[in-house]
């Protein structure tokens, strides 16, 4: 499948920022299951700095810096992916054997995926995870099936509700109050698993949806997604960076590589700070509005000639204002 994403983000700033310097985690990885076909990244007004690279979990990232006053910052990534859906995983570790794997021990074998088991910001460890995660884990049962009966009951127990959390809303609340957005639901996963002593990593991208039958596709109307992801470290006939297996408990849907071909996979982290689509520093705008649009829709033939002349549309959606002090920091969240 050939998707096409565009993502458009757009700050309004009063008074204007004298200095603002950016990261943008918006470009498509290239995995087993997702192949990047093209990328455009768009920046009014034009930074003074802008360099590119490669974070330690293998993310693209941009960096920019704009040096002169502004009072709008708009930035729009288009990006071409061909997708492929995923294939059935043949994991049949149990899930303490994973556990003890990722253990420390002395003159034990490193495996980079131990990183995934420690707590994160947004993705702390805790008894209340573990205890909601016990019912999915009984003793030898495989990881692969234990993590999909607990994203099955995130699921069916957790109540998908817009605007019932805020981006820094702390995963241990949003299971207590039992709703929340993907961003939340992938971090109770992840918080779950880590939690019991297992690795597991936070996923942004896009999933594509599809309008009622006789209506038009709107544009701007998607939103970014999230989900969660496993390392299945018995999967050894595979390149160690595809011992994960991906699971969405918004949509109760996992694939070994991907959730399935209309996902997008942007980005990978120990949660969503490392992985937000923007995030960065301002000196000045005290009160701003963040306007988000994201786009996915079926991209019939790639041509990478015509390509270039694509150019960032004016649709806009999901607004939220904020205000602070003349030096703060800004992120932008995740929640279809």
């Amino acid at each position: 499948m050939q998707l096409q994403v565009t993502h458009e983000t757009r700050y309004d700033y009063t008074p204007a920022v004298s200095v603002a310097q950016h990261i943008a985690y918006l470009q498509p990885l290239k995995t087993s299951r997702q192949q990047l076909l093209g990328h455009r990244l768009y920046i009014t007004p034009e930074p003074a700095q802008q360099l590119a690279s490669t974070d330690i979990y293998g993310n693209a990232r941009q960096f920019f810096a704009l040096q002169h006053a502004h009072t709008q910052l708009r930035v729009t990534a288009t990006s071409i992916v061909a997708t492929q859906a995923p294939v059935s995983s043949p994991s049949v570790m149990a899930w303490e054997a994973v556990r003890n794997r990722l253990q420390y021990g002395a003159r034990a074998i490193f495996d980079a995926a131990a990183e995934f088991v420690f707590a994160s910001p947004h993705a702390p460890r805790h008894a209340d995870f573990a205890d909601f995660a016990r019912v999915s884990f009984p003793a030898d049962r495989p990881l692969l099936l234990a993590a999909r009966d607990l994203m099955q009951r995130i699921h069916n127990e957790v109540a998908y509700e817009t605007h019932s959390t805020q981006v820094n809303t702390p995963a241990m609340q949003a299971l207590a109050q039992r709703k929340g957005v993907c961003q939340d639901f992938a971090h109770i996963m992840v918080a779950c698993l880590r939690s019991l002593g297992l690795p597991a990593r936070y996923v942004s991208g896009y999933l594509l949806t599809n309008p009622a039958p006789g209506e038009a596709r709107l544009i701007g109307s998607d939103a970014s997604h999230a989900w969660a992801s496993v390392y299945l470290p018995d999967l050894e006939g595979s390149n160690a960076s595809e011992r994960w297996h991906d699971f969405d408990p918004t949509n109760n849907r996992d694939g070994w590589g991907s959730p399935g071909e209309d996902y997008v996979t942007l980005a990978v982290g120990r949660d969503f700070a490392d992985v937000s689509p923007i995030r960065g520093v301002i000196h000045g705008g005290a009160h701003h509005t963040l306007t988000v649009g994201v786009t996915v829709e079926p991209y019939a033939v790639f041509d990478p000639n015509g390509f270039g002349t694509l150019q960032p549309s004016a649709s806009q959606s999901q607004s939220q204002s904020q205000s602070g002090s003349q030096s703060q920091t800004q992120s932008q969240s995740q929640s279809p």
